[in-house]
């Protein structure tokens, strides 16, 4: 059994630069996503983010759901997962990529998930991770930034 897919939304809260959204969205593509949402006072040039994500995610692009809230974007999710570089005790138990998709691929069947993404320069933070039910982290090396687009792709595999 694999995950329902239909049933996953990519959540890009407060991102920064539109190529990373554009970025973000190929990888969606390409590992069978399609639907995304971003979370943002302002719009981001679409042209940017079109250009990133190739003529085969343009759709994905045209069909983003825009929120001024973290709660809005949220809300239609029974099932979150905060994806983070950061732990701590404040931002509960964290689990490795694969242990995540495990587990999601019996909560997909039958809820809404939402795969949360922070900002380029400061990630979730722990009020954001209040909404989630499940936090990840990508294992690195000594260095654990991650591109936000690099994070959609390992999150999404």
């Amino acid at each position: 059994m694999q995950a329902a897919r239909e049933n996953i939304t990519i959540v890009l809260n407060r991102p920064k630069y539109a190529g990373n959204v554009g970025a973000a969205a190929r990888c969606a593509k390409n590992m069978g996503l399609d639907k995304i949402c971003v979370v943002s006072n302002s719009p981001l040039p679409r042209d940017d983010m079109r250009l990133m994500a190739t003529h085969a995610a343009a759709d994905l692009i045209d069909n983003i759901q825009y929120y001024d809230q973290l709660e809005e974007a949220l809300g239609g999710c029974q099932y979150i997962v905060g994806a983070t570089a950061r732990t701590g005790a404040a931002r509960g138990p964290v689990v490795a990529p694969r242990e995540m998709a495990e587990l999601l691929i019996q909560v997909s069947q039958q809820n809404r998930v939402a795969l949360l993404f922070g900002s380029e320069d400061r990630g979730l933070t722990n009020d954001d991770l209040r909404w989630c039910h499940l936090v990840v982290t990508i294992p690195t090396s000594d260095f654990k930034s991650l591109n936000l687009s690099h994070a959609v792709m390992v999150i999404c595999y």
